[in-house]
C-alpha cells in the first residue's frame, strides 16, 4: 500500500512509510523482505502502535505482523506454547491460552501488544522474583536479512537468542516464539494508601512481601496508592462499577481538567491531590482472573518515558525528584508509577545484571494538545542518568552509542551480532542509526 500514514498510539511520532504491507503468512513476508533486499529498501516491522517514541517509524517498507499470529503447538504438560510473532498479548489472555488451562506469569500495564513487540522493547511488570516478560521464553525463530531463518534458544545459537529477546528489531523479524506459561490463576489485589517515605523507608519488606508490588506517586504530595498482590484460590469478587465515577470523574472529568491546567498549570497540584483522595486514598480489595490484575487503564493520550535504575537507588532518586517538584519550577502529572523485577542476564535488558526499580513519569495530552513538560523531564533524566539509569527501550530517550556503551557491558557484542545478521542496515530506522551510530 501507498500513502500509508504511521501514527503511534499517543500520536507523538508518525512517519510515512514508503510502502506499508500487510502480509498473511510466513511465506509472503520472506517474499517481501526479499523484495526488499534485492531494492535496496529498508524494513520496519510496527506492532500495535504502543511504543511512546519513533521505534517503529521507517520511510522505508514499513511491515504489519496482525495476520501472522496463529497457534502453532502447545504442551499443556510443560505448560508451553508456540505462537506466531504477530499474536496480540489480549488475544492469549481471553481466547487462546484459557482454552489450556494456562495463563502468561506477567503482563505490563496494556496487552494490546504483539509478542514480538512486547519482547523486543523489554516490557516489564513488577514482582521481586520475577524478570521482564522476554525471560518467559523458550525459544525462537528469527527471519534475518540474508532471508535465513536462525531457530534460537539456549541451546541454539544461544547468543542470537540472547540478544533477540530484546533485540530492538534490529536483528531480524522475529517469526515464531515459544513461551513459558504456567497453569491459569487468580490474583488478590490489596490497595492502600500511606506516605512516600513510610514505603521508601521500609523499601525492601514491601517489595519482598508480596508478588508483584508497585506504587503509584502522586506528586505535588507525599502520598502514594501501594498495590500488593498475589496468587490465590479465593474466589473472584464481584466489581462493583459506576459510569459517573469510573468515565465521567475517572476520564472525561480528569482530561478536562489537564487541559483547563494547560492555560493555568498552578491547578496541576490539586488536581493530583483530588484525584488521590477519589481514587486512591481509601483501601480497595479484588480477586480476579490474573491478566484483568496485571493490566490496568492508561487514560488518554500522553508523552511518557521510563527508566530502570537499581533498586538500591529508589529512594534518593524518588526523594531527589519530589524535592525537585517540591520547588515549583515545573508541574508534574499524576501518576509516577514504581515497579521493580529481578536481575536477568539478557544482554540489552534493562534488569541485566542487577535487581532493578523502574520509574515511570507521564504528562497526558488532553484532547491531544501537543504541550510537554520539558523541564520535568530534564529534571527526572538528570536524576536517573546519574544513578546509573538505564532508559526503557520503547520510550523515548536521549541517550547514544557512547552512553549506553557504560550502561550495557555486552553493548559491543550486541552491535557486532547486529552487523553480523544484518550487514547492510537493511532493519535500521533513524531511531536504531541514534542509538547504534558511533
Amino acid at each position: 500500500m501507498e500513502g500509508y500514514i504511521f501514527r503511534n498510539w499517543a500520536e507523538t511520532f508518525f512517519c510515512k512509510p514508503e510502502l506499508y504491507f500487510e502480509p498473511q503468512d510466513t511465506a509472503e513476508l520472506t517474499q517481501i523482505v526479499e523484495r526488499a533486499r534485492t531494492e535496496g529498501k529498508r524494513v520496519k516491522v510496527c506492532g500495535s502502535r504502543h511504543s511512546p517514541s519513533d521505534i517503529a517509524c521507517t520511510t522505508g517498507y514499513m511491515i504489519n505482523m496482525k495476520h501472522i499470529n496463529k497457534v502453532l503447538s502447545v504442551d499443556v504438560d510443560k505448560h508451553q506454547i508456540r505462537v506466531e510473532a504477530g499474536v496480540l498479548l489480549e488475544k492469549l489472555n481471553t481466547d487462546i491460552l484459557p482454552r489450556y488451562g494456562l495463563a502468561l506469569s506477567l503482563l505490563g500495564a496494556i496487552s494490546e501488544q504483539t509478542i514480538a513487540g512486547a519482547i523486543s522493547t523489554g516490557t516489564h511488570g513488577t514482582g521481586y522474583d520475577h524478570g521482564i516478560m522476554a525471560t518467559t521464553i523458550v525459544s525462537l525463530e528469527l527471519l534475518t536479512g540474508s532471508g535465513e531463518v536462525l531457530p534460537c534458544s539456549d541451546s541454539e545459537n544461544p547468543d542470537v537468542f540472547n540478544a533477540a529477546l530484546c533485540g530492538l528489531g534490529a536483528l531480524g523479524i522475529i517469526l515464531t516464539v515459544t513461551i513459558q506459561c504456567e497453569p491459569a490463576f487468580r490474583l488478590h489485589e490489596i490497595q492502600t494508601s500511606t506516605t512516600l517515605d513510610d514505603v521508601l523507608d521500609n523499601l525492601d519488606s514491601n517489595v519482598e512481601s508480596c508478588e508483584h508490588f508497585r506504587f503509584m506517586w502522586y506528586p505535588h504530595t507525599d502520598m502514594v496508592m501501594v498495590s500488593k498482590v498475589n496468587r490465590t484460590e479465593k474466589r473472584i469478587t464481584e466489581r462493583t462499577s459506576s459510569w459517573f465515577w469510573d468515565k465521567f470523574v475517572g476520564y472525561y472529568a480528569l482530561e478536562f481538567s489537564f487541559w483547563v491546567s494547560e492555560f493555568v498549570p498552578s491547578l496541576v497540584p490539586w488536581i493530583n491531590r483530588l484525584y488521590f483522595l477519589i481514587f486512591a486514598s481509601l483501601p480497595k480489595e479484588r480477586v480476579d482472573i490474573g491478566h484483568k490484575v496485571f493490566n490496568f487503564d492508561c487514560l488518554f493520550k500522553q508523552h511518557v518515558t521510563e527508566w530502570a535504575i537499581p533498586r538500591n537507588k529508589t529512594g534518593e532518586v524518588l526523594r531527589e525528584l519530589r524535592h525537585h517538584v517540591d520547588t515549583g519550577r515545573f508541574y508534574a502529572h499524576l501518576p509516577t508509577e514504581v515497579r521493580f523485577t529481578k536481575a536477568d542476564d539478557i544482554m540489552l535488558s534493562p534488569a541485566s545484571g542487577r535487581e532493578t526499580c523502574y520509574i515511570n513519569i507521564i504528562h497526558f495530552r488532553p484532547y491531544g494538545r501537543t504541550t510537554w513538560n520539558k523541564k520535568y523531564w530534564a529534571v527526572y533524566e538528570d536524576i536517573v542518568i546519574r544513578a546509573g539509569g538505564r532508559p526503557h527501550w520503547a520510550k523515548e530517550h536521549p541517550m547514544r552509542n557512547k552512553d549506553l556503551s557504560e550502561l550495557y557491558p555486552r553493548w559491543s557484542k550486541f552491535c557486532g551480532l547486529r552487523k553480523k545478521l544484518d550487514p547492510f542496515g537493511m532493519f535500521l530506522n533513524t531511531y536504531l542509526e541514534r542509538i547504534l551510530s558511533d
